[in-house]
């Protein structure tokens, strides 16, 4: 039994290890302590030699989370969920004001400036990959 375990754990961290997601400068946009909905930001690195494609993320601090993209459509900037965000091979995608970022909605609890959140990121074929966002003021 224990050495299933040990395997296990080994396999389960050579599948976040075979992903190549790191996920840097992640930071949650302060909103009023009754905002419905706040916005997640990030830099999602593929250190990977194949390209990552992430569909999702989750948190236990807010009831959905999911992957949006806000663009110029018409002449009106115009938002939407997206079903997956495509990270090629070597390079990174930006989660940032303006352009992809996370909607995360319902809090569980009313965040501040200062407080951490930890959002785990869905990678096809691999395991979660998680981060602790920082909750900051907005500048």
């Amino acid at each position: 039994m224990r050495s299933t375990l040990c395997c296990l754990l080994l396999l389960l961290g050579h599948d976040a290890a075979a992903a190549g997601l790191e996920l840097r400068e992640a930071w949650i946009r302060e909103a009023p302590p009754t905002a419905a909905m706040l916005a997640g930001y990030a830099e999602l690195a593929n250190t990977g030699a194949t390209p990552l494609r992430v569909t999702g993320a989750r948190s236990a601090d807010f009831g959905a989370v999911e992957l949006h993209e806000m663009r110029m459509d018409g002449g009106m900037m115009r938002m939407r969920a997206l079903e997956a965000i495509e990270v090629p091979a070597g390079a990174s995608v930006r989660l940032a004001p303006g352009g992809n970022h996370l909607m995360l909605m319902r809090p569980a609890r009313a965040l501040r400036a200062g407080d951490r959140v930890r959002i785990e990121f869905e990678v096809e074929g691999a395991a979660a990959v998680g981060a602790d966002f920082e909750v900051r003021q907005p500048q």
